[in-house]
């Protein structure tokens, strides 16, 4: 029981992950400036990588292999 409680609550973490990280790379569009976006350039990175590495300690390797898309895709961004 203990094992399906960890496991979901990491599969939330994860859903949240995705979320601030997508947040990051939408606020990256709207900063006010070059420092602002670099900050949400980073933040964005941080949590697609934090994502991927609990995706991969669940098991999820589709959902890894997503993340790993987007991440390539914000890393390609201007």
């Amino acid at each position: 029981m203990a094992d399906d409680q960890e496991r979901q609550q990491k599969l939330e973490q994860l859903e949240h992950l995705k979320k601030l990280g997508e947040k990051a790379y939408d606020d990256m569009y709207e900063a006010h400036s070059f420092r602002d976006a670099n900050v949400c350039y980073s933040d964005a990175k941080d949590c697609f990588y934090d994502a991927i590495g609990l995706a991969d300690q669940l098991g999820l390797t589709d959902e890894r292999e997503a993340l790993s898309d987007r991440l390539a895709h914000i890393k390609a961004s201007p």
